[in-house]
């Protein structure tokens, strides 16, 4: 190989190597739980559009079909300041721009680039399960919502592992 077919051949090979986030998996594989969080957002979102912050208080429930055992809803406005989270209350009233998973990706500001540009869809980070010391990889659905006004998401996740 001459000194031209392997500069050609490593600049290929960085180019590649620099697309490969490009394929890498936008959703989890289809599964009843992926569809199932689908779901409760989707419900969760039309109850948010129409009650706002009063449907707030349903959400909270444990037991509920909106929060039990690993199974939470969150609400964020665009700005991400958390404004429901109920497995973790002390989250409320924060803002959560610029924080990094375990592995260093912006996954609050990966979520509110997804309900803005598409409405909904699927990030996915490692995160601590309540009760937990150490981050599970997690998926989670997103949906944009409006609340008395304000633009926001609601979403739900769940542990791959």
């Amino acid at each position: 190989m001459n000194g031209k077919t392997l500069l050609t051949s490593m600049l290929l090979l960085g180019l590649f190597c620099s697309a490969l986030p490009a394929f890498s998996q936008s959703s989890p594989p289809t599964s009843d739980t992926a569809k199932q969080t689908e779901a409760l957002v989707d419900k969760a979102a039309a109850l948010i559009d129409s009650k706002g912050r009063a449907a707030f208080s349903e959400f909270r429930i444990k037991g509920s079909e909106w929060f039990h055992e690993d199974t939470y809803l969150f609400v964020y406005d665009l700005n991400a300041n958390v404004l429901l989270n109920p497995a973790f209350p002390a989250r409320e009233g924060t803002n959560v721009h610029g924080q990094k998973d375990s592995n260093g990706k912006l996954f609050h500001d990966a979520m509110i680039e997804t309900a803005k540009t598409a409405g909904s869809g699927w990030v996915d980070y490692m995160f601590l399960r309540p009760g937990q010391t150490q981050p599970s990889h997690k998926w989670t659905y997103v949906k944009s919502v409006t609340i008395n006004g304000v633009p926001g998401l609601v979403g739900s996740g769940f542990y791959s592992e």
